[in-house]
């Protein structure tokens, strides 16, 4: 007798979570054949666990894709890992031949994919997997030699000269083909993804999650925000960014449709660019994927990065006493953000002003972003250590009180987030420990116990990071005299 089961396909949701411009999903729904959706939790198999704030965002996340996908006569299955075990269990079970993901470019989940795929072929089970989350597939835009482009204004510019090239977006299937009988399934709550403690709540005020989420907020910033955005995106007590990277790491949105649908805005070029940015740091992350751990540039194997602990607790915390610094990890801890301009100001503080590795703020960064992004993550704060590709100079060094009096010159953005200084007046604001004492008192305020101290002085720590910079010079000169 032969097999009566239905003849099905999987469609395996990754960082995807959107049924719109969704390649996979295009792909499997026009087999015409029943479609099983499966996300299969298996966290440990990425290149890093993803964070408390990534989790949350999932968490939310899955369960709008759930809502969306039974509004097409489908649902979502939901399993635990190892990827490869649970998808050959899921195809044995329903008579599965062909199985559709949309592609995740990072190291870890490439090696991963390609050792599933292999698995797969060999079950006789076809794998096809496509690019959802990039303009253009990591390889394909290379320099006139045929290199990896290491510069990012001639990327650019490639980028650009080949945009006529993007593939056409989609619209969401109208239906989604069901199974006769579906497999078992978690619920999306098994996957314990929410954290045990309040820390959320600032999050779960600051964000919705989800496709319809994302789609909103593109239109919204569509309509004005993005003809302001290359004057606006700087000024950290603005509201002049975007806000659709989370949406982005997630895949509820994808680049090809912002660029569809900002390309043809007014002053749109500099978002566009931001765009290109991020494509760039896949793009180096696929050519080079030991950048997460190691300098691009060897000097930096030498640097005298420094270990101190409670130093770094104050960085995390908010607590270094400089008010641009401190306002933007707080944004950070209470919503699982920050913006732009106080990124690059708490990353120079912490590799220049305290000499500790770039590595412990890129650790905290995915634990605590609800954008965490492991190719831009790695790309931020290597160019801000000035140890990556097409990086700052080292010497570079940002005075935090100067950057809070050219980006938060009302002192805005430091009221809000560090309230404890919500009365000091302007001319004070990002350097309390400059203000005359009857000043400090008037508002409230005692520097070592309602506000701490600076950690560090501005013009004693940039000697220090000059002097450390020029050590490692020193030492790298004399590993490669040992070498030769």
């Amino acid at each position: 007798m032969g097999d009566s089961k239905q003849e099905t396909v999987v469609l395996w949701f990754r960082l995807d979570l959107r049924l719109a411009d969704n390649p996979a999903l295009r792909a499997a729904v026009a087999t015409a054949l029943p479609v099983v959706p499966v996300f299969i939790w298996s966290a440990q198999e990425h290149d890093g666990v993803p964070g408390a704030a990534s989790r949350w965002w999932l968490h939310q996340s899955l369960l709008r894709l759930e809502k969306s996908l039974r509004l097409k006569g489908s649902r979502l299955v939901v399993r635990r890992g190892p990827a490869a075990e649970t998808l050959l269990e899921i195809a044995a079970q329903n008579r599965v031949q062909r199985i559709f993901w949309n592609r995740i470019y990072e190291p870890a989940a490439l090696r991963r994919d390609q050792a599933i795929e292999a698995k797969l072929k060999s079950r006789r089970i076809a794998a096809e997997s496509f690019n959802a989350s990039l303009l253009f597939d990591p390889g394909s835009i290379r320099t006139a030699s045929g290199r990896t482009f290491q510069v990012f204004t001639p990327f650019w510019k490639a980028i650009w000269n080949e945009r006529q090239t993007l593939r056409r977006t989609t619209p969401a299937p109208a239906t989604i083909s069901a199974p006769a009988q579906w497999p078992h399934s978690l619920t999306i709550a098994d996957l314990d993804l929410e954290p045990k403690i309040n820390w959320a709540g600032g999050i779960r005020a600051a964000w919705t999650p989800g496709e319809e989420a994302a789609r909103h907020g593109l239109m919204t910033f569509a309509k004005s925000p993005v003809t302001e955005y290359n004057r606006e995106r700087d000024r950290t007590d603005h509201d002049g960014t975007s806000r659709l990277s989370p949406h982005l790491h997630f895949g509820e949105i994808g680049p090809v449709q912002l660029w569809r649908v900002l390309a043809d805005a007014p002053g749109s070029d500099s978002y566009l660019r931001q765009l290109a940015w991020r494509e760039f740091s896949y793009h180096l992350l696929c050519a080079f994927p030991d950048t997460p751990g190691k300098p691009f540039n060897p000097q930096f194997r030498h640097f005298p990065w420094r270990r101190n602990a409670k130093r770094l607790r104050a960085w995390q915390m908010g607590r270094t006493g400089y008010p641009m610094v401190d306002a933007g990890m707080r944004q950070l801890w209470h919503t699982g953000w920050m913006h732009n301009r106080a990124r690059l100001v708490v990353a120079s503080f912490l590799v220049k002003h305290l000499l500790i590795h770039w590595q412990e703020g890129a650790a905290w960064f995915l634990d605590t972003l609800v954008d965490a992004d492991l190719p831009n993550n790695t790309m931020g704060w290597q160019w801000t250590a000035g140890s990556g590709v097409d990086a700052a100079p080292y010497f570079r060094i940002f005075n935090p009180i100067v950057q809070g009096d050219k980006f938060d010159p009302d002192g805005a953005y430091v009221r809000h987030w560090v309230p404890e200084l919500r009365e000091v007046p302007v001319e004070w604001i990002h350097k309390p420990w400059q203000a005359p004492p009857r000043v400090l008192a008037a508002a409230n305020v005692t520097l070592g116990k309602t506000y701490p101290q600076p950690i560090v002085d501005h013009a004693e720590a940039r000697a220090a990071a000059l002097g450390a910079l020029a050590e490692m010079k020193a030492a790298a000169r004399n590993a490669s005299r040992r070498r030769t």
